[in-house]
């Protein structure tokens, strides 16, 4: 999120300010307590429940967004998919968005574990935690986000499946992260960004063949 959060057990505090962020937002269930909302005391708060130290905190879902839609439009398919799939079942959801004017535009979306009404975080929510919900999860980005495209026009979709469960035989791409995306943008190669090259150009290379 870019923000400088003390963390109220150690007393230690943490400084992101530097760090570019295009945007943020916390959304909540109605019934949460007005301080869920507060990006501070909410993770304060989640760290305060949780008494085993080996304890899962928080969940972090990261979706890609659409390069053919607007910085606006881009916020707006992420409020929706985030209203529908995790804060009407419950979840406070921290949403950061990146690189929204780059070639890999994204947002994090941190998300609480535990169950929360107007007094604070109760038991653990293990449905959360199952298999088949992350395949939901999946599945309607992919909805959310072809709807959002075809709202603003564009013809192009998104397939959250495999390539071999959608029967390409493209090679997967790897993610290059931000600080790679920086350094390969000026001009400083690096390992990881070099192998991304290779495959983009076996991909090219595989879907000339097919089409001759």
């Amino acid at each position: 999120s870019g923000e400088k959060i003390q963390d109220l057990r150690t007393g230690e505090t943490f400084d992101y300010t530097r760090k570019h962020v295009d945007g943020t937002e916390i959304h909540a269930p109605e019934n949460a307590p007005a301080w869920a909302t507060n990006r501070a005391q909410l993770w304060n708060e989640v760290e305060a429940v949780e008494k085993r130290k080996d304890a899962q905190v928080c969940r972090e879902v990261e979706v890609s967004l659409p390069k053919e839609l607007s910085f606006e439009e881009r916020k707006e398919l992420t409020r929706e998919y985030v209203q529908s799939q995790f804060v009407e079942r419950g979840m406070v959801a921290d949403v950061a968005f990146h690189d929204m004017k780059g070639d890999n535009p994204h947002a994090h979306i941190q998300l609480t574990l535990r169950e929360i009404n107007q007094d604070g975080f109760g038991k653990k929510n293990r449905d959360w935690n199952k298999t088949e919900l992350l395949d939901t999860w999946r599945k309607e980005w992919e909805t959310h986000a072809n709807r959002a495209l075809e709202r603003a026009g564009h013809d192009v979709r998104i397939d959250h499946r495999t390539l071999e469960a959608q029967g390409l035989e493209r090679e997967p791409q790897i993610h290059l992260g931000p600080h790679v995306a920086q350094m390969e943008a000026r001009g400083i190669r690096t390992e990881r960004g070099a192998r991304a090259m290779e495959i983009d150009d076996r991909n090219t290379e595989l879907t000339q063949r097919q089409r001759s």
